[in-house]
């Protein structure tokens, strides 16, 4: 059997083995962007074997660090070039505004460029071994064949934060992005290819995840698996690869708090909770999904967010009115139907949204903004993630209250404090239980600070040195320089000579 081929295989592009595709369609009006090949289990086995065989072979891991962070640095200046290419295929895929792709694809040139400079900075560190006859050193190293499983929501992003790093220390990896978003990540193939990574090092497979997705936690001859994802897949992978006990490395998304002070700059905090939920329709696994504002401005600050919110204008990726674009799917806008249809069942007071698109608007997979007020503290609308449009409303009367509701989550991604007490911004950041906060702002990040969570919002970080340790192993070498006989086991001396 024959189809496109849009695999990745050991240096080939490739049909998958039984024929299989997927068509695409943008999600703003269904159309069709494409048909891909749809991988086999089978074929993600040969796709691990080709990053086998490239990284046992050494070429890659061998160059000198230095090389390997110029070639880096080649794909980041090729991405700023190609720029609008890759934005528009990325808003082909998931709905979302030109524009923002735009933002995306700078931010991904800036991974790779950060990555490519960090390289070669660090080459170990001696160690004190309390003689002048020993040299002791610590080296990092490549921890083999990468698994780097990507989500739809931010397709080149999340695989540029796992690719970038892992290309950097030295591994080979087979790349498996969402079935629903695979275009970017056929093109960073490309582009990989083109500035020169040897066959074997970079390998793409395409479809679903318990086919195509799973041999990459369950296989021996994988060294680490990296997912960016939901929390129940979140589980199945880590239970998979604990059966070979590989590396894990997991960001399952979150349940954010934005917690707002009476003393806050009202507009400032207003425009940017507007932004924290719904950025990208609310499918953000950062997004501000949980407003905790005080009570004494409770009716002020959500009367005024739902008036604004109710403004929003939504639209396709190429509407250059349209503020914020549809969901992924059909099948996800009935999830997030679902879950504001059972917040209002347990008491929620629904004060705009809570529906889809309308006239033009019908054709795609639109979901109004929606603000959940009155929601009860433990209830399914604020433990749950919806990863929609979508935000619910809580109240505090005391700092401490304000902490103990924010840290009242499974998750600990991300969240915000909004204050004009510095000091009391820094206190409740530090009280925070989550992997990033920000003070009087929300959403910006850096690609040299680390990324990820506590609690089930995952393991490990992405981004950062941290970043990159994630794909190195520390190894001790210890070297005596003058050996002796130790006499340890006095009644079997040495033979003489």
């Amino acid at each position: 059997m024959t189809g496109p081929a849009t695999l990745f295989i050991d240096g080939q592009w490739v049909p998958a083995a039984d024929g299989g595709t997927r068509d695409i369609h943008c999600p703003a009006d269904g159309t069709l962007v494409a048909t891909v090949s749809e991988a086999t289990a089978d074929d993600t086995v040969r796709a691990i074997g080709a990053a086998r065989r490239a990284f046992d072979a050494g070429e890659w891991s061998s160059r000198p660090a230095a090389e390997r962070g110029d070639l880096l640095i080649a794909v980041a200046d090729q991405l700023t070039e190609r720029a609008d290419a890759f934005a528009r295929a990325e808003s082909l895929d998931t709905g979302k505004r030109f524009v923002e792709s735009q933002i995306d694809m700078a931010d991904i040139a800036a991974c790779f460029r950060y990555f490519g400079k960090l390289a070669a900075q660090d080459a170990g560190r001696l160690v004190d071994a309390g003689s002048p006859d020993v040299l002791s050193r610590i080296r990092y190293e490549p921890v083999g064949v990468c698994g780097l499983i990507s989500p739809w929501n931010y397709p080149l992003l999340q695989a540029a934060w796992k690719i970038a790093p892992a290309l950097a220390a030295g591994n080979t990896f087979v790349l498996k992005p969402s079935e629903l978003t695979p275009h970017t990540a056929i093109m960073i193939i490309e582009l990989l290819t083109e500035v020169g990574v040897p066959a074997g090092v970079a390998n793409l497979v395409l479809g679903a995840g318990p086919v195509a997705g799973a041999p990459l936690s369950e296989h021996e001859d994988v060294d680490l698996v990296s997912f960016t994802g939901g929390l129940a897949t979140g589980k199945i992978i880590a239970a998979s690869a604990a059966a070979t006990v590989k590396k894990v490395a997991l960001e399952l998304g979150g349940k954010n708090p934005n917690v707002i002070f009476a003393d806050a700059d009202f507009d400032a905090a207003v425009d940017n909770a507007l932004n924290a939920a719904f950025v990208h329709s609310g499918q953000v696994c950062s997004a501000g999904a949980r407003l905790v504002v005080e009570e004494s401005i409770h009716d002020r600050f959500v009367d005024e967010l739902v008036r604004r919110a109710e403004q929003i204008r939504l639209g396709g990726p190429f509407d250059e009115a349209a503020e914020t674009g549809p969901l992924i799917s059909t099948a996800h806008r009935d999830k997030v139907t679902g879950y504001v249809e059972q917040a209002v069942a347990d008491g929620a007071v629904l004060r705009c949204g809570g529906r889809w698109g309308e006239g033009d608007l019908a054709v795609g997979s639109y979901y109004l903004p929606t603000v959940l007020d009155g929601v009860r503290r433990g209830s399914a609308a604020v433990t749950d993630e919806a990863f929609g449009p979508v935000v619910t409303v809580e109240t505090f009367g005391s700092e401490d209250e304000a902490v103990e509701i924010a840290n009242d989550t499974r998750y600990g991604l991300a969240g915000a404090v909004w204050s004009s007490d510095a000091g009391r911004c820094q206190r409740v950041a530090q009280r925070l239980r989550h992997g990033t906060i920000w003070i009087n702002d929300f959403h910006p990040y850096l690609p040299q600070a680390e990324w990820g969570g506590f609690g089930q919002s995952g393991i490990g970080r992405e981004l950062g040195p941290t970043g990159l340790d994630e794909y190195r192993e520390a190894k001790h070498i210890y070297h005596n320089l003058r050996p002796e006989v130790t006499g340890w086991f006095p009644n079997t001396p040495p033979p003489t000579r």
